[in-house]
């Protein structure tokens, strides 16, 4: 990041650049989630095909925390530090934040994800979630419930 808190490069990590993170988080969190499954999701997510195609656009930081609504629809997307380009399975995490299965379901069909894209968004949304959940949940009660409910939806599918 510059001195401005824009980064010079705005091609984004590969999901593997999380890996000793994630795995530390998973160790860290033994209890209260299924350890076995969020290593399973892990590893699938991590063996998934990479992208077939260009990078694209992607948001980076896209959650609820980052919409803002207006009688109770969507006005606005903010917070564009994490901006890109790359892989737009990072973006998926919205599904495992905001939605049920029912409503992931049919998220997933409108935008034609395949499963390998699939599978590497779930692989964000745990990653992502357990990193918030193991640096916030503690002092936080609001982040405990929300990325609670997204590690566990994020294993779900």
């Amino acid at each position: 990041m510059s001195a401005q808190g824009v980064r010079a490069d705005l091609t984004a990590p590969p999901l593997v650049a999380r890996d000793r993170a994630t795995r530390a988080a998973i160790s860290a969190v033994d209890g209260p989630f299924d350890t076995a499954a969020m290593t399973e999701l892990w590893e699938a997510a991590l063996s998934a095909p990479d992208r077939d195609g260009p990078p694209v656009w992607f948001h980076g930081d896209f959650h609820t925390g980052n919409l803002l609504t207006v009688d109770g629809r969507l006005s606005a997307v903010i917070d564009f530090g994490g901006l890109g380009i790359g892989d737009p399975a990072c973006d998926l995490v919205i599904a495992f934040t905001l939605m049920s299965a029912g409503s992931r379901a049919t998220f997933r069909t409108a935008l034609g994800v395949d499963d390998a894209t699939w599978i590497r968004g779930r692989g964000w949304a745990l990653a992502t979630g357990l990193n918030a959940y193991v640096h916030y949940a503690a002092v936080n009660p609001r982040v405990a419930a929300q990325t609670t409910r997204q590690i566990a939806e994020a294993l779900i599918g």
